[in-house]
């Protein structure tokens, strides 16, 4: 089973209308009558790129992918301080998820997301499971509040140094919304700062990750980097909205839809206990634990996403 297939650029884009000022970038890419899939990407606030299309073989799936607002080439972005992030939610994401499909004419389609992403995937199909044929989930995650007190502040034990600098820039309370609170600054440099130190944590707990991509949070460009964590601290202080635990507690509504859910052992930034309690909540799901992977991935896993969507073609 290969790790990915060739390189394939879009046949389609376009930017879709879903209110409050927004435009959301989307693409489709593949065989244009081929199985829908819905790529939803990470972050929050990533965006989305031409490496997620690979795990899908362009002859089976037509590939449709979009920049969650605020990110990528939706518009307004998150970098503009003057972009009112108070229409930029979960419930706002589903929504327009929904009105993607809807625009594309498709009936049911395969999610496929990781980290953020599967948090999203299980938000829209807990919502609209009539309207989802399968998920795969890699790096699985829900967002309460337990696990973003893990990475920001929990997993320190292991990284004392890195996260003593880290806590320096918001000295006392509530680090994620200290850091949300900056984000929001009016001065463009007190932004930046915030920003570059928030990602040199993130890159510290993905640091030992030799086999996937230690280091790529700071590698972002200014730009995107601003509007990146601006977003995530946005959402993670929040909650992303969720009651603490509904999505476990609901992965009931997702039965009858199959699911795969890939997971690195060594995963430190999203612990392995979200998916393996997910997994024996949902009946139709199954979890295949990567040995030799953390957060950002291995080979390993990239065969295991590969042969996962492969199962819905």
């Amino acid at each position: 089973m290969p790790t990915s297939f060739p390189p394939i650029d879009p046949y389609a884009d376009g930017m879709l209308e879903v209110g409050d000022g927004n435009q959301v970038y989307w693409c489709a890419s593949g065989n244009p009558a081929g199985l829908p899939a819905l790529v939803v990407h990470g972050g929050p606030g990533s965006g989305s790129g031409p490496g997620s299309r690979k795990s899908f073989d362009p002859n089976v799936f037509r590939i449709v992918q979009f920049d969650q607002r605020g990110c990528g080439r939706s518009v307004p972005s998150a970098v503009d301080p003057g972009t009112d992030m108070s229409v930029n939610t979960t419930e706002h994401l589903i929504a327009d998820m929904e009105r993607l499909r809807t625009h594309l004419g498709v009936d049911r389609w395969l999610l496929y997301g990781g980290s953020w992403g599967s948090t999203l995937i299980l938000a829209y199909a807990e919502r609209y499971p009539e309207r989802v044929s399968g998920i795969v989930l890699v790096g699985v995650t829900s967002t309460r509040r337990r696990e973003i007190d893990w990475l920001y502040r929990g997993v320190a034990r292991l990284l004392p140094a890195e996260w003593e600098r880290f806590a320096a820039v918001v000295p006392g309370g509530d680090l994620v919304e200290g850091y949300r609170q900056l984000l929001e600054h009016p001065d463009e440099a007190v932004r930046r700062n915030a920003a570059i130190e928030w990602c040199r944590w993130e890159d510290a707990v993905i640091a030992h990750e030799s086999a996937g991509s230690p280091g790529q949070y700071s590698a972002r460009p200014d730009r995107a980097m601003l509007a990146f964590v601006r977003i995530c601290t946005h959402y993670f202080a929040h909650a992303a909205w969720l009651d603490e635990g509904v999505l476990l507690r609901e992965a009931g509504r997702l039965t009858g839809i199959p699911g795969e859910l890939i997971h690195g052992r060594l995963d430190l930034s999203a612990p392995l206990d979200t998916a393996w309690e997910l997994a024996k909540a949902w009946p139709d799901a199954r979890l295949h634990v990567i040995d030799d992977s953390g957060h950002t991935g291995s080979p390993a896993m990239g065969e295991a996403v590969v042969a996962a969507i492969a199962r819905f073609a």
